[in-house]
């Protein structure tokens, strides 16, 4: 079957949700020593672009991004750490924040969800093209560019944590949509949040990682400030780093700053589970209309991680959240439940590697759901 056939699987019904990611990109997910994350440019950890890096030292080149990706992926195989758990030393799959979350609210908890983007017209992109459509994504509005796939690759440690060094600059890629920070897009994304804004749609943010953030801080206030993000979910380093050099710069503080101007605002904090805040308007364990307006006293929700305290690989913990917490809204679920879901769903990601929970994976999430009374999604009926 070829992949524009592929396109035509997954018509059934128009999505409720849209994810909008430029680019198309695969992940290469291996779990390797501390010796080869030695030798990777940038801070362990972190997620940033090798065209950033590279500006950074002063040698960076479009040529010289793509060499030093075929570099790294030609010494995993000295490197990657052996484990009984995974049947594969490495994973290729689809990845990128935003098709992590789409594929999730897709195959886990039946959400028709599509996505906006580009892939090339090479095995990458053939291979993110009959990912998320094996997913039941709705995935007509992707488009074949002549050019190659962007890539990424994700270096993951004993105890779970993952670096990540995305290949983007020479990538095909929509000019237009995007929905998670980055300086390389910024134009882009205040386009289409104007678009989305336009059209009465709500905008959920993704801050992308800590280094984005520190390094490309005061556009990212800019954006915030305006009022137009309507969700953002940022993890613990991400928050830090959006208040570094203010008297208090704590996750709290962070809640604090993004309610201010975002209707919701959630900072993860990995195995201390998340803290959130809606608005002006939290009401506790009690479902509200994701449209309403009335003003309450203003309150922090918190919620413990769901799951084992050690991640087998955090790849996606953020994105699949992301997932859960959408559902919850759609649902129509209190601020407390929409996080309890995406910790759920958060929780089941980490435990095998890569950003795609697996089937045994989705059966404990929906598990854990069942057992604190949250409402299993209809694929499960």
């Amino acid at each position: 079957m070829g992949a524009e056939t592929l396109v035509k699987n997954v018509e059934a019904m128009a999505p409720l949700i849209l994810g909008l990611q430029p680019a198309a990109l695969i992940d290469h997910v291996a779990r390797v020593d501390w010796s080869l994350l030695h030798q990777i440019p940038g801070e362990r950890g972190g997620s940033i672009l090798y065209m950033f890096v590279g500006a950074i030292s002063g040698f960076f080149s479009h040529q010289g991004e793509i060499n030093e990706l075929e570099h790294i992926l030609s010494k995993l195989k000295k490197h990657i750490l052996a484990s009984i758990d995974e049947p594969s030393p490495m994973k290729i799959v689809a990845g990128g924040s935003v098709a992590n979350t789409i594929r999730g609210l897709s195959s886990g908890f039946g959400v028709n969800s599509g996505m906006i983007g580009a892939y090339g017209d090479d095995e990458q992109g053939r291979l993110f093209l009959s990912n998320m459509n094996i997913s039941a994504v709705y995935i007509s509005r992707l488009r074949k560019k002549k050019g190659p796939t962007a890539q990424c690759v994700c270096l993951v440690d004993a105890d779970g944590n993952r670096t990540m060094r995305p290949c983007l600059s020479t990538a095909v890629k929509v000019e237009w949509l995007v929905m998670r920070y980055g300086i390389f897009n910024l134009e882009v994304i205040q386009a289409a949040i104007t678009i989305a804004k336009q059209e009465g749609l709500f905008v959920s943010l993704d801050l992308a990682s800590f280094e984005m953030v520190r390094n490309f801080r005061q556009p990212l206030q800019l954006l915030l400030e305006s009022g137009d993000i309507d969700l953002c979910i940022a993890n613990e380093d991400e928050a830090t780093e959006l208040l570094r050099g203010e008297e208090n710069a704590d996750p709290e503080a962070a809640i604090g700053y993004l309610s201010k101007y975002c209707r919701w605002a959630v900072v993860t904090l990995g195995a201390n589970g998340c803290i959130a805040k809606h608005g002006q308007e939290v009401v506790h364990s009690q479902p509200y209309d994701m449209f309403c307006r009335k003003t309450v006293k203003l309150q922090i929700v918190r919620v413990p991680a769901i799951g084992e305290a050690k991640a087998v690989d955090a790849t996606g913990a953020g994105d699949l959240f992301t997932s859960g917490f959408l559902y919850g809204l759609v649902k129509g679920l209190s601020l407390e439940e929409c996080c309890k879901v995406g910790s759920c769903s958060g929780g089941a990601v980490i435990r095998s590697l890569g950003g795609e929970v697996t089937l045994e994976n989705w059966e404990w999430m929906y598990k854990q759901m069942q057992s604190k009374g949250l409402p299993l999604p209809d694929i499960r009926n």
